[in-house]
């Protein structure tokens, strides 16, 4: 049985990655390890659909999935229960208020949000400060009860994770943002790997090769600057 080579980052430029056609079929989508989580190197990662995830133990690990799991924004399915919801909905939902708050929620409700370390937390703030990583918050009163964060490339937002701590906040989140962008232009929501939560949203899988066509085009197109003001949604 022959070894299996996975390139190192440590040590390359910022903007260097190995091909996406060269990421594993087992585990699928595994491309590289190593290398940091700069701004600089996650804004490039994402631009060539390539993504961060690992565990607290482990090195960094890159991925490039195929196939890939997207949410075209007027695809969301809104379901009965939720139109019933909405109508009598105690939340309401802000754009760009508390980014930390929202990536510490994902971090402390999701059972696999170990992932989400220290250094994960931080290199994801410092591209917020710089206008590239954004938050939907949604809060019952004073209190925040769920929320979403990613990061924006022009008509693509990268959906990174989302969390509720009461029923319906992250599908409220997940909804507002797909108005919202939709409103400026905005088209899909990258959701990487498709799990039972998102499919039911109206996420679904496209080839890797055909998402990377459709993340290319899409980092062309203009949105305007007004759409990642802070501000209130719902």
């Amino acid at each position: 049985m022959s070894a299996i080579y996975l390139p190192c980052l440590d040590g390359r430029p910022d903007t260097q990655f190995p091909s996406t056609d060269s990421a594993l079929t087992s585990p699928q989508g595994l491309l590289a390890y190593g290398g940091d989580l700069r701004p600089e190197r996650l804004l490039s990662a994402y631009k060539q659909g390539i993504f961060p995830w690992f565990s607290e133990e482990d090195p960094i690990l890159w991925w490039s999935p195929d196939p890939r799991a997207v949410l075209p924004v007027e695809g969301f399915h809104l379901s009965r229960s939720m139109q019933r919801f909405l109508r009598r909905c105690p939340y309401h939902v802000t754009l760009n208020h508390n980014f930390r708050a929202v990536i510490e929620g994902c971090a402390s409700t999701h059972v696999e949000g170990t992932w989400i370390t220290e250094d994960v937390i931080a290199a994801w703030c410092d591209l917020a400060t710089i206008g590239q990583a954004h938050s939907l918050e949604v809060w019952c009163g004073h209190e925040l009860v769920g929320g979403i964060y990613g990061m924006a490339l022009g008509g693509m937002f990268c959906g990174e994770s989302m969390f509720s701590r009461q029923p319906n906040a992250s599908k409220l989140a997940l909804l507002q943002l797909c108005r919202h962008f939709s409103d400026y232009g905005g088209k899909v929501i990258d959701c990487q790997i498709l799990n039972p939560h998102t499919h039911s949203l109206g996420a679904r899988e496209i080839p890797r090769q055909q998402f990377l066509t459709q993340l290319a085009d899409l980092q062309k197109r203009i949105i305007p600057s007004e759409c990642w003001v802070k501000k209130r949604l719902f």
